[in-house]
């Protein structure tokens, strides 16, 4: 089954002045043209049309913002992103979300054969995780009565409403509505000002504990220990964290999942990785599932998590293909379609085959792992805004992988292929319905 009929709706068509085919830049034939003429490498930003759209919501967090703040934000979380006691961390709750609540509500569906939505099972894990990841707070949104959890509905309602700006006809549109305060300008103020108090009312209780330090566990923890502790700005870096962690990997996942069922032989193949793995695999462990990593992969090439990327030129500059761009001209790249490139990709580029990121140094001999350079294959960005959570995310995606295949089969519902949404990020439209059953062993 190839996936030249799945269908690509996004909501957020606003119309950029130039849209870039994989060749158009491609950083190494930059660098050269670099080190030759000694022009500096071209400069990219957020820029104010994406930052205005979004800075309700946002604020000046990571992904809002440029600059000095941006480098600031960066620098800190940088430094978190790679301590081994993260990583610890980050096994020790994605661990225990997995056999402590995912795990048990596939099991009740099991027993009692019912059809769950597991896009919305996969969003509850990870808003899960990344709260206690970065906040050590667990909001316990994936408990067997999968609550409507007031924060995780606004939060919800926020990345809609916003996204929707980018499709307005003009900006004006809804800084009219904004300031008159009607229609979905009005929600979209609900909305922010409940996730905004959610995430103050975590920075409060965060500083009333008075024990974090610089060896604590958790990114707020870490980050207050430094001295930050303004509560607007630190609610900004709450609310990134959020979108990052709780949609990116959960989007992944569910189109992982779906891939899976419609090839057999690449379930087979995982399957077989992780009966060579310890039930409660260790990182190390986790880094040699070589053809797992290039399932999920080539699971992202073709739905990756964040479909379309818009930048600002700070300066007038010229691509390597002779594309002139010009200061505060708009760019952006399309990650879905870069991944459905014939050229890049091959004939074959239609078809879900984990094989094409992998090669065997002699007949018989295990699978390495052949990465793609990250300007061909952007779906974690690329340069100095390339995704920190790179690590983290296939750590989560890879120990969930591993922790239902080995005890579950998942079983879409109906034959129709599901429908491509994007917002800020990616969405099977109307959820993934699914059944479960519990896996034979053989």
């Amino acid at each position: 089954m190839d996936v030249r009929h799945s269908d690509f709706h996004s909501k957020s068509d606003f119309p950029p002045l130039l849209w870039f085919q994989p060749e158009s830049y491609n950083h190494g034939q930059h660098r050269q043209r670099t080190a030759r003429s000694q022009i500096p490498l071209p400069q990219l930003h957020k820029g104010d049309f994406f930052r205005n759209n979004l800075r309700d919501f946002l604020g000046d967090g990571i992904f809002n913002a440029d600059g000095d703040n941006w480098k600031f934000q960066r620098q800190v979380s940088s430094h978190d992103f790679n301590t081994k006691s993260l990583r610890k961390f980050v096994e020790h709750v994605v661990d225990d979300e997995l056999s402590d609540r995912l795990i048990p509500i596939l099991e009740l569906a099991v027993a009692n054969k019912t059809v769950v939505d597991f896009q919305d099972i996969l969003q509850r894990f990870a808003f899960d995780n990344i709260c206690k990841i970065a906040f050590g707070y667990d909001p316990e949104y994936l408990s067997p009565s999968l609550p409507q959890e007031k924060f995780a509905v606004a939060f919800e309602q926020a990345v809609k409403l916003s996204t929707d700006r980018f499709s307005s006809l003009s900006p004006y549109f809804w800084k009219i509505k904004r300031a008159l305060n009607i229609g979905s300008e009005k929600q979209l103020k609900i909305a922010i000002n409940q996730v905004r108090e959610f995430a103050k009312e975590i920075l409060r209780n965060k500083k009333q504990e008075r024990t974090y330090s610089i060896e604590s566990v958790d990114l707020l923890s870490r980050f207050l220990s430094s001295g930050h502790s303004d509560e607007d700005f630190v609610a900004d870096i709450v609310i990134s964290f959020i979108l990052a962690g709780r949609d990116t990997t959960s989007a992944a996942l569910t189109w992982f999942f779906w891939l899976l069922s419609n090839h057999p032989e690449v379930e087979s193949e995982i399957l077989r990785e992780i009966g060579e793995k310890s039930e409660a695999p260790a990182y190390d462990e986790m880094k040699d599932m070589v053809y797992t990593h290039a399932s999920l992969c080539e699971s992202m090439r073709l739905y990756p998590p964040v479909p379309v990327d818009t930048k600002a030129v700070v300066n007038d500059d010229v691509l390597p293909d002779g594309t002139i761009v010009k200061k505060g001209m708009r760019i952006s790249y399309h990650p879905y379609a870069m991944g459905r490139v014939e050229k890049v990709w091959g004939k074959d580029w239609a078809e879900f085959l984990p094989t094409r990121w992998l090669e065997r140094e002699a007949e018989g001999e295990k699978w390495s792992f052949v990465s793609r350079d990250s300007y061909t294959y952007p779906v974690f960005q690329a340069g100095p805004r390339i995704c920190l959570g790179k690590e983290m995310a296939f750590l989560q995606m890879k120990r969930v992988v591993s922790g239902v295949l080995r005890k579950f089969r998942v079983v879409p519902e109906g034959g129709e292929p599901p429908v491509y949404i994007s917002d800020l990020t990616a969405k099977m439209k109307g959820g993934f319905s699914v059944r479960i059953e519990k896996r034979r062993v053989s």
